[in-house]
């Protein structure tokens, strides 16, 4: 009978079974933390085409936001 031969573990499988993890293993466990860390919001398919990156969508934000505390300082005086 032929041995079978042995991955370098950077394959993956097409099945994976409980014993294949760690003991003491919980599904979702850093889950609240990666979800208090980070902001995730879905642009429409028209407004996100508008942009090229993630950086001109927060530079564009910026812009309002300083226009609209603008706004708001003028109004006030």
């Amino acid at each position: 009978m032929k041995k079978r031969k042995r991955s370098d573990g950077n394959e993956l499988r097409r099945e994976y079974k409980r014993p294949d993890f760690r003991r003491g293993s919980v599904p979702g466990k850093f889950a609240s933390r990666a979800r208090a860390g980070s902001n995730v919001v879905r642009l429409d398919p028209e407004i996100a085409s508008a942009f090229p990156t993630s950086e001109a969508v927060n530079e564009a934000l910026s812009t309002v936001l300083k226009a609209a505390k603008n706004a708001r300082a003028s109004k006030g005086r």
